[in-house]
Parts: C-alpha cells; structure tokens; sequence
C-alpha cells in the first residue's frame, strides 16, 4: 500500500513538472542580459585603481624649429629639372623652325604592312563532356573539317598581322555549323561566324555549352 502511495506522488510529481516546463516555452520571451564574469570586472577595478602616469609640464617659451639643409641629392634633383626643362625648350625652337611639309611628314602615321594570307588554319576544339580535344588542319577556301562526328569548320580567310603591328598575331575567318552525324534529314545549324584571334581565344573562340574551339595558327 505504502509503495503504490510513494508511486502516485512521484507520477503526481512528474506531471506537474511536465505541465510547468511546458508552460515556461510557451511564456513571452524575456530580454538578454550579459552573463557575470568575474576576471573581467577584476581587470577593470585594476585598471581604475592605477593612477595616470605623470606627465611633462609644458615649456614657458616655445621653441624654434630651423629647416634642414638640403642635401645633395635635393640639389641634383633641382639640376635635373632644369637641364629637362631648357632640353623641351631647345625641341620647341627646332619645331617652330620646321616647315609645314617636314611638320606633317613627322607627325604623319606610319604606312601599315599589308597582312600576309596564309592557305591553311590550325584549329584546336575540345568536347567538354568527353573532355576530348584535337587540333586539326582546316584548308582555306577547301573542303569543310568535321570535329566529333558534330561540328563542322569552313575556313573563309587565315592571315598573320604584319611586322609593323604592335603584337604579332594569327586572325582566321571561320565558320561552324552543328549536325551530329547520322541526322541527315536534320538541317545543319550555324553556330558561330566570324573572325577568330589566337591571341585571344577566350574572347573570340567558339563557346557552345558542348563544345569549345579556338584558332591556333595559320601556315602555307
């Protein structure tokens, strides 16, 4: 008897604890406040109790300060400026001496090479999902080149710049057409025209979502 008692006071016991922990998370939210850390507040009534440290007291007179000298590599700055400055003068007379026809021949742009044509193009195309890659020769003016059974290249021009061109370079004038092989009711679909530059390949190559190509080169 005495131990069925003890049982239901405890089950008693639990689910008045259950009802009330269940109530506290339903309550409003009460607001944060910082958590007591006693080697902070030690280190800041240190801090407090450590008196300011004494300081100088200020002059009566104020002092002078005098310039430096200038050194030698000041002076020798100073020399420099001066000789670039009669040098722009004596140009200015030498150009105010010339005549008009010396005048435009000077400032008139330099003749460019004409680029040279080459007959054939270096392309390199890449298959991203197959990551399989190839270079390849593509004849100017000849028959079209097939790259992975899909992509098709006609090369319309290939050239290099000339010698007197700030940055030597191979342009090539390309076209490519998709149509996987065995479509062959399927109409072939142009997918890039234009002109190619080795030097830039990510700015001028072909980008397709499956395909990548660029050309490399041009040669005879």
């Amino acid at each position: 008897m005495r131990l069925l008692t003890v049982g239901a006071a405890a089950l008693t016991l639990a689910v008045g604890g259950g009802v009330v922990a269940g109530g506290m998370q339903d309550a409003p939210p009460q607001d944060a406040t910082p958590a007591a850390d006693p080697i902070a507040e030690e280190i800041r009534r240190q801090l407090n109790e450590e008196p300011a440290p004494a300081a100088d007291p200020a002059p009566a007179n104020p002092i002078a300060i005098t310039p430096p000298t200038p050194s030698l590599e000041t002076a020798a700055l100073e020399d420099d400026i001066a000789s670039d400055d009669e040098e722009e003068e004596t140009t200015d007379e030498d150009e105010e001496g010339e005549s008009e026809e010396e005048k435009a021949e000077r400032l008139a742009p330099e003749t460019p090479t004409p680029r040279q044509r080459r007959r054939v193009a270096i392309v390199e195309a890449i298959d991203k999902i197959t990551a399989e890659s190839m270079r390849f020769e593509v004849e100017v003016g000849g028959r079209p080149v097939r790259f992975n059974q899909s992509l098709i290249f006609t090369a319309r021009a290939c050239e290099v710049t000339a010698e007197n061109e700030p940055v030597a370079d191979s342009i090539a004038y390309l076209e490519v057409t998709l149509q996987p092989r065995g479509t062959v009711r399927a109409e072939p679909r142009q997918i890039f025209r234009g002109w190619m530059f080795a030097s830039t390949p990510a700015l001028s190559g072909l980008q397709h979502p499956i395909y990548d190509a660029w050309v490399v080169g041009c040669k005879e």
